[in-house]
């Protein structure tokens, strides 16, 4: 169970020292099972009795380790997890499932089954494709993993509790955007990084004491007589993985606030609900598939055979942004991504173009997956909000 009564307090402690988190989870003789990508089935882990393990790199920690098997020209994210994994910082994992979901997850996920050999893997293959045919081919691999997981734990998954793990993820789910709309107000009642602290610690525990950790905070942030911080700006933050809060500290440090965003260590898992109307393995797969939102999968307005409209395939794509940016009340966008991320680096140009159609200003930053080489980006990002400052006032 959680120690400690403070729920934002206990969420930094977890989030600063996961691997210890780990440690301790195993010491109570849970199984753990990790995952990289939020398009791993964490709910057919939950039903299981695993505990699924949002693995992170680390920002602080040179991946020298990784320069056997990878090339420095590759993703810094997973060259830094591998390293730490070789590091023995991940020895307490049981298993790790990995998924497809950029060429190098792939790759990665061989070299590390055949190096770091730990008792489970499980690679599942990602479609990119939202129709029909790619939901039942999801579908199919979804039930693979079922079947290698149910082997593993030595024991057959039940169709009711998987039911209840969805709802309980789903509960999970609804209670992160319910921390979020605490940053709707002016100003917000908490900040970008407290809420990046809560979802990394929420993210390495069983799914009931995440929730469990979640009240706690949810009602610390409401009894709160002001905010931790008052900015001049309520910025967007885009992107792919985001380890340690640096940036979301340099523009918050900066007087604006960082009060949505949309990345993998973010909204992108937590905004959208499986539908327990539907058979429990085609409702992750559609949820999987349809809902998350990633650019990795490929979204396009219908188009009747007739000439392609590039305004309603941005639409299509990048609809949800605008609601962010009503909803949030949004002055600008920092877009930002590892270098060799050609998932988010090729989607720049459109998305881009998507903010210059809401008339909300918008800045790239690319970085190595470092603190030292995003804190190199400081003078861009403050220029950046001046620029705000000057159109807001």
């Amino acid at each position: 169970m959680l120690k400690g009564t403070e729920g934002i307090a206990r969420a930094r402690e977890i989030y600063q020292d996961r691997f210890q988190m780990g440690k301790e989870l195993k010491a109570e003789g849970k199984t753990i099972v990790g995952y990289l990508c939020f398009y791993a089935p964490v709910e057919v882990m939950s039903a299981l009795d695993i505990i699924p393990f949002k693995i992170f790199g680390s920002m602080k920690e040179r991946s020298t380790k990784a320069d056997r098997f990878l090339p420095r020209a590759f993703c810094p994210i997973i060259r830094s997890v591998l390293s730490l994994s070789l590091s023995g910082k991940y020895d307490f994992l049981d298993g790790m499932v990995m998924v497809h979901t950029c060429d190098a997850m792939e790759r990665t996920s061989r070299i590390w089954e055949s190096v770091a050999s730990p008792p489970y893997v499980h690679y599942m293959d990602m479609p990119t494709k939202i129709d029909k045919m790619h939901q039942e081919a999801l579908r199919e691999e979804i039930d693979d993993f079922r079947k290698t997981l149910e082997s593993f734990a030595g024991k057959e998954l039940q169709p009711q509790k998987l039911r209840k793990a969805i709802e309980t993820h789903n509960q999970q789910r609804h209670l992160v955007r319910r921390l979020y709309g605490h940053t709707k107000s002016a100003p917000p009642l908490i900040s970008g990084k407290e809420i990046m602290e809560i979802i990394g610690a929420v993210s390495c525990l069983p799914v009931e004491e995440g929730n469990e950790l979640l009240r706690k905070v949810i009602t610390e942030v409401e009894e709160r007589k002001k905010s931790p911080e008052k900015g001049f700006a309520r910025i967007l933050v885009w992107g792919s993985v985001l380890e340690a809060p640096v940036l979301i500290e340099m523009i918050e440090n900066a007087e604006a606030n960082v009060v949505i965003d949309d990345t993998c260590t973010g909204t992108r898992g937590y905004f959208t609900d499986i539908n327990l109307n539907k058979n429990p393995l085609d409702a992750l797969a559609y949820y999987c598939l349809v809902d998350l939102k990633c650019p990795r999968t490929f979204k396009e307005a219908p188009n009747n055979d007739v000439r392609k409209d590039y305004q309603a395939d941005l639409e299509a794509r990048f609809g949800y942004l605008k609601d962010f940016t009503r909803e949030w009340k949004v002055d600008g966008v920092i877009l930002q991504s590892v270098k060799y991320c050609d998932c988010h680096g090729f989607e720049v140009p459109q998305v881009k173009d998507y903010f210059d159609n809401l008339k909300i200003p918008s800045l790239y930053l690319e970085h190595d997956f470092t603190e030292q080489g995003l804190r190199a980006l400081k003078t861009r990002v403050e220029a950046f909000l001046e620029m705000i400052r000057g159109e807001l006032y």
